[in-house]
């Protein structure tokens, strides 16, 4: 009777730590992150003022970044403001400018959850818009 007991003590523990090794693993795939609200900036240093205003859209590949992302976001938002507010307007108004400040931006994203973090999985910064007031 002892021995089955001790069998089945066993099993129960050998399922129970299965079962948390499970749910630990990493669910991978596209995870997407909006940034709400959406950005509204002064760009273009002196001179009239203009406006950029743009809505993002993050793109990481685990849960673990997710939950990085959205714990972090005041910080991220902070830099996405100062980097839109530092282009020119050339930069903003050719699409080779405009796929430099996503790649930019995505750098910068990543650069900040590595320092917080340690790692980042951010794939991709998506514009879901970008308008334009010169």
């Amino acid at each position: 009777m002892l021995k089955k007991l001790s069998v089945l003590l066993g099993l129960t523990l050998l399922s129970l730590v299965a079962l948390a090794q499970e749910k630990e693993e990493v669910v991978e795939g596209s995870i997407y992150i909006p940034m709400q609200p959406p950005f509204v900036v002064n760009y273009g240093g002196e001179g009239r003022l203009k406006y950029l205003k743009t809505e993002l859209t993050l793109r990481v590949n685990d849960v673990h970044t997710a939950a990085a992302v959205r714990h972090h976001m005041p910080l991220l938002r902070n830099a996405m403001v100062m980097l839109f507010s530092r282009q020119s307007e050339e930069s903003i108004t050719t699409q080779e400018g405009v796929a430099l400040l996503r790649e930019t931006a995505k750098e910068e994203i990543i650069a900040l959850l590595e320092a917080e973090q340690g790692a980042a999985d951010v794939l991709e910064v998506y514009f879901n818009n970008l308008i334009v007031q010169k």
